[in-house]
């Protein structure tokens, strides 16, 4: 009899599946398991508590907005050592940080979660107040949000995790029409993008050897976006922590998602990747950025209209989404297999996108007793 693995143990014969997958993510199952257990222990104990979810936050929103911000940045430069990757995202990360900490004193979410007592003139923050003690479910929302990034789904972790801390439904309603209408706005201008500039993209882009010059503007690019994005969802990390932290919790905070980065760098973005590595020729250097070219310049503009925080998950998805119904509609292909398979691509990612909403939406109701008496008032209606 031929020996088989331990993933391929039956009994009579018959395989397993659950077992295999036991045994495949058994180093992911183990984090989730000591992850879990901590929260259960600690989630009473404020000054553990806050660290903990910020631990958990730090890694689960990075890890899953990666195929936003660096997924292109890492698929393109597959060949460069993933630690020169990480020490330059790792640069820009303390600078951003740094510097929101030094201009807005302490507050190292460049103004997206206000203390509403030091703010009084800026209510709409005051959806988001400090909290002075967490449930289970606050602290294992991250968890969550780690378990449906290993299922390779973009949720939003804006809505994920900042829905568990809003303190009414006008944080979430505000937090979904902001991003509702980053949607739209960032397909429409992927979609005029890619359609106007299809020819010429094509005639530029014909040789499969990109120019020289086209990696260090990639990398500045990748840069720019990376800092939005930061300056954006940093938001959605720091919500555990005080709003005004001092330079022992600064140094605390940068420590803990530099070493975060140096793990997904060298994992080059696991599992959450494949969402970038399926679209249409990401790995060439040159798509990849008008990709976050466009993509930066739409977090800038949302900055400047609205302080409230969004779901760059969204905005992404339109990037892409636009992208690819544009070069199914632009390509001279006969048939319609390639327009199936875009609309298919699309129809996935804002499908996993919002169950990931309604995941939120259902914790946030389970641990806030205004919210659910809100949600209730409003299905009574």
């Amino acid at each position: 009899m031929p020996k088989r693995s331990k993933e391929m143990l039956v009994r009579g014969g018959i395989h397993r599946p659950f077992l295999q997958f036991v045994l495949r993510e058994r180093e992911f199952l183990l984090i989730l398991l000591v992850g879990f257990t901590l929260s259960g222990l600690f989630y009473d104990v404020h000054s553990i508590a806050m660290w903990l979810g910020f631990m958990f936050a730090g890694y689960a929103a990075v890890a899953n907005d990666s195929i936003q911000t660096l997924g292109t940045f890492i698929v393109s430069n597959s060949r460069v050592a993933w630690w020169k990757l990480w020490i330059y995202v790792s640069l820009i990360l303390v600078v951003v940080l740094v510097t929101g900490w030094f201009l807005y004193d302490g507050d190292v979410t460049w103004q997206k979660l206000y203390n509403p007592q030091a703010y009084p003139d800026l209510p709409q923050h005051s959806q988001y107040p400090q909290p002075s003690s967490f449930s289970f479910i606050q602290l294992a929302a991250p968890l969550v949000l780690l378990i449906l990034t290993r299922m390779r789904m973009p949720v939003s972790t804006t809505f994920l995790l900042l829905s568990c801390f809003s303190s009414s439904s006008k944080g979430i309603t505000d937090v979904l029409g902001s991003s509702l209408s980053g949607y739209a706005i960032a397909f429409i201008l992927s979609l005029l993008i890619w359609i106007g500039g299809y020819n010429l993209i094509r005639k530029f882009f014909k040789q499969r050897k990109s120019a020289t010059f086209w990696i260090p503007l990639q990398w500045g690019i990748s840069g720019v976006l990376w800092g939005v994005w930061l300056m954006q969802d940093a938001a959605n990390i720091a919500v555990y922590l005080p709003r005004q932290i001092d330079a022992l919790e600064l140094t605390a905070v940068l420590g803990l998602l530099v070493l975060g980065l140096a793990i997904l760098m060298r994992q080059r973005g696991d599992k959450i990747q494949d969402i970038v590595n399926e679209k249409s020729r990401i790995e060439d250097i040159r798509a990849a950025t008008l990709i976050d070219f466009s993509y930066a310049g739409m977090l800038i503009y949302k900055m400047f209209v609205s302080p409230v925080p969004l779901s760059t998950t969204w905005v992404f998805l339109g990037i892409i989404g636009g992208r690819e119904i544009a070069i199914s509609i632009m390509r001279k292909k006969s048939g319609t297999a390639h327009k199936r398979k875009a609309i298919g691509m699309i129809i996935k990612d804002i499908s996993y996108a919002v169950f990931g909403l309604l995941v939120s939406l259902a914790m946030a109701v389970a641990v806030n007793d205004t919210l659910r008496k809100e949600m209730e008032a409003l299905m009574s209606f």
